[in-house]
């Protein structure tokens, strides 16, 4: 028996559709690397062999940019996927990225290697 999914019901809610457009858009945006060692290169802003909390969050936070359409700071209904959920600080969205790298960041250094950035978080 086939079933067809044609919008999320609705126990998705919408944070859960931005979160995936978060973790989708900047690795669509880089699809050409195919390495762990060049997707780090392309993260490490200063080249010092490792990625700050800083540029991860930089790194990262292209999809919110891009959805947020006024640059108010804020993903506002009409700018979160399929228009759901609640709306989103560009401090929340922070928040969250920050404690994600520090799930993955294995040896609590305060860096990613490229190791850890290869590893899912924990």
């Amino acid at each position: 028996m086939a079933t067809t999914i044609d919008k999320p019901g609705p126990r998705w809610p919408g944070f859960f559709v931005y979160a995936l457009a978060c973790l989708v858009l900047p690795f669509a945006a880089t699809a050409q690397v195919d390495k762990t060692g060049e997707y780090l290169a392309r993260m490490d802003g200063d080249g010092d062999g490792r990625v700050s909390l800083a540029e991860y969050q930089a790194w990262l936070s292209y999809a919110f940019d891009a959805m947020d359409k006024d640059r108010d700071g804020v993903l506002s209904v009409p700018e979160l996927p399929g228009a759901r959920g609640k709306p989103v600080t560009r401090e929340e969205h922070l928040a969250k990225l920050a404690a994600t790298f520090k799930r993955q960041d294995g040896d609590g250094d305060g860096f990613l290697s490229a190791k850890e950035l290869a590893s899912p978080p924990q």
